[in-house]
């Protein structure tokens, strides 16, 4: 029956998948690379099979061999090259720990804010992600983020420290006096 899910999972069929749960298939079955099912629903932003998985008892910390929770790969996948706030934020009401770390000290906010993710940069700040939070070397989501010269998440991330911090705080992003900005928006995704 594992093979059954898994496969029913990866279609994104769930009248099969809760058909499959409800005749006792394990809901926290793992694929080869060790991704449980709600890894793979929430890496493909299947937010149906999200709330179905849940539903059956999903355990939304549960990590893959690499420290990878099912919010991590909900953040950002490479593969579609997005990630998927109404996701995210299924998972932090489910109990997902946001603060939880990958390699190098990595969390969702630093990854989703990396990969330019302003949709899930806002739901991860106002479920209350530690913005000031450091990697192992020390930088926070938004010295990773400046890099990258994505200004919209930029701006969220500095509206977040100066709130944390007070407006008399600077981040560093001020501007020099007689200085343009031009702004870099990712291109929005669509379903």
């Amino acid at each position: 029956m594992a093979v059954e899910i898994l496969d029913a999972v990866a279609a994104g069929d769930v009248t099969k998948t809760q058909a499959l749960l409800a005749s006792g298939a394990d809901c926290n079955a793992r694929d080869a690379a060790g991704a449980t099912l709600l890894m793979q629903a929430s890496a493909n932003g299947d937010l149906p099979l999200v709330e179905a998985l849940i539903n059956a008892g999903a355990d939304v910390n549960a990590t893959d061999e690499l420290g990878w929770t099912a919010l991590m790969k909900a953040c950002f996948n490479d593969d579609l090259d997005r990630g998927f706030p109404e996701v995210v934020q299924r998972l932090i009401d489910a109990g997902a720990e946001m603060e939880a770390q990958i390699v190098y000290g990595t969390r969702a906010l630093m990854l989703a804010a990396g990969r330019g993710e302003a949709g899930v940069v806002d739901v991860l700040l106002k479920a209350g992600a530690d913005v000031l939070a450091k990697n192992e070397g020390g930088r926070t989501a938004l010295m990773m983020v400046k890099e990258k010269f994505y200004v919209e998440v930029i701006n969220q991330l500095h509206e977040a420290e100066m709130e944390l911090l007070g407006e008399g705080a600077s981040c560093g992003t001020k501007n020099a006096p007689g200085s343009n900005v031009v702004t870099f928006l990712k291109p929005q995704q669509s379903h």
